[in-house]
């Protein structure tokens, strides 16, 4: 179906997902209501009549139209991660299983230390009744032979925020108050149980009601990441492809990540000697896990905004009419648009996985696409999106700009390497004064809705970067007012 393979994805989960957006799109863009043609769409993707993955064609057909719903009408909280109970049941394994390694030893510790009493010992073995395991793990630290295995789900493995809890029914659940929209646990999950929200549809209304663009504009602002993804074509051509879906004007948030580069250097020059140590804001993942993990750090936490809403304001400073639309490879960015502080910015967030299937839904066929003219960020401004690069840019534009500071970074490169690294800073340990925080391994080219994962994608992003015309984030800004753009974050009015 449609003009990009199978073969092309990392999993059938992600493909799914993609023939589902897909297939709302086309439907929508030519004029049907979507949510009156549920049953039609679930048998165009499912057509049978043998099952693909699940047990038979309906519970297929049921979960395509549980993921179809979510497109069709996004919950209206700020939970971007959401759980499809009906497609979580394939992974209800027993976490811990008494192995062959069982001594049958006196001591029974494993058995002392559950609080539940679901351990027994027959016949000088151990063994653990699941019905009543709560999954705790208290057995598998105490038993002195490392005989009681540990197998986790992938969604509990991935989530480094420890948000991620079985229940009753040994079906995942997210736990709020500590998710940080990272998305790891979307990418991980084998059975696409775990999603983000979508707003494709609401992208294409936001279009479709500009009437070409004429009662207002629609820009599309686009992560530097974007050089990793669409590999078929070159860049320029990625960006006449986003235009013909009926945006206005196509940017790239590298230019506000340059913007970032020169107001965080001048941050840290002036608070550093207060603050000791400085960590990056533009991963919104990393900062809202130190806001609810480390509040009283949030001090720490740079005051410059992201880059997507640096260029977002300068836009709206230039046409206050402006509507606003993000393309990355970022979850976290559709919780950090509704943030109090931010809200009304950025009106929606689309990820490259949808925008795949936009591009795919009006075939649009980027190989084909005439080359667009790139802005001018620099090459600073683009390494953004890879891990190092952040810190590189903002260590530069403290070079360019004069100022000299003593900048010690700390690369925090994924989410299990912030959690350490925080651990640190709360003990007062750090050696660095200034840490680079992301959530995703790799930087932002590893984030959980990338169209592709892999070192190779380090490459085309440096490639990227050496198309600038500008050669540092000073010389790519000089042409902007920065004095009128308010680029300061206010992390009170979000508690």
């Amino acid at each position: 179906m449609g003009m990009y393979s199978k073969s092309k994805f990392e999993s059938n989960v992600q493909y799914t997902k993609y023939l589902v957006n897909k297939e709302l799109a086309r439907r929508f863009i030519a004029g049907e209501n979507v949510s009156e043609h549920l049953d039609d769409i679930e048998k165009t993707i499912i057509p049978g009549p043998k099952p693909i993955t699940r047990c038979c064609i309906y519970k297929e057909r049921h979960i395509i139209g549980e993921r179809a719903k979510i497109v069709i009408e996004p919950l209206k909280d700020n939970n971007v991660i959401q759980i499809l109970r009906t497609a979580c049941d394939e992974c209800p394994v027993d976490r811990f299983v008494v192995t062959e390694a069982c001594r049958g030893c006196l001591a029974h510790k494993c058995q002392e230390v559950c609080p539940r009493g679901a351990i027994s010992v027959v016949g000088q073995r151990a063994y653990i009744n699941q019905e009543m395991c709560i999954e705790c793990g208290k057995c598998h630290d105490a038993c002195p032979f490392n005989a009681i295995s540990d197998v986790q789900r992938p969604c509990l493995r991935s989530c480094n925020a420890k948000a991620i809890y079985i229940d009753d029914e040994k079906k995942a659940f997210i736990d709020y108050d500590k998710c940080v929209s990272c998305g790891s646990c979307v990418y991980q999950c084998p059975f696409g149980a775990i999603v983000d929200k979508s707003f494709i549809l609401d992208i294409l209304q936001l279009i479709k009601d500009s009437e070409g663009n004429t009662k207002y504009k629609v820009y599309a602002i686009v992560a530097p990441s974007i050089s990793s993804q669409f590999t078929e074509a070159k860049i320029e051509q990625v960006i006449t492809g986003i235009r013909k879906i009926g945006f206005a004007e196509c940017l790239e948030v590298a230019l506000g990540a340059d913007i970032v580069s020169c107001h965080e250097a001048r941050e840290f020059a002036d608070t550093i000697e207060e603050r000791k140590w400085m960590t990056t804001s533009c991963c919104p993942a990393f900062v809202k896990y130190i806001e609810k993990n480390y509040p009283e750090l949030m001090s720490h936490v740079s005051g410059t905004v992201s880059p997507m809403i640096a260029l977002a304001r300068i836009i709206r400073q230039m046409d206050d009419n402006a509507r606003i639309v993000f393309i990355g490879p970022c979850t976290a960015k559709k919780m950090e648009i509704n943030e109090a502080d931010l809200k009304g910015d950025v009106d929606y967030v689309m990820t490259f996985e949808e925008l795949r299937s936009i591009l795919d839904a009006m075939e649009i066929d980027l190989t084909k696409c005439e080359e667009s003219v790139l802005d001018n960020a620099s090459y600073f401004g683009r390494i953004f999106a890879r891990s190092g690069g952040v810190s590189t840019a903002v260590m530069q534009a403290n070079k360019d700009l004069g100022i000299n500071a003593n900048m010690k970074p700390i690369k925090c490169d994924g989410l299990s390497e912030v959690v350490k690294t925080m651990k640190v800073a709360s003990f007062g340990r750090l050696t660095a004064n200034m840490i680079e925080g992301m959530a995703c391994k790799c930087g932002c080219i590893g984030g959980a809705a990338s169209l592709s994962h892999g070192p190779k994608d380090v490459t085309e992003v440096d490639k990227y970067g050496k198309l600038s015309k500008e050669e540092t984030s000073v010389q790519a800004v000089r042409v902007f007012d920065l004095e009128s753009v308010n680029l300061e974050r206010n992390y009170n009015i979000n508690k």
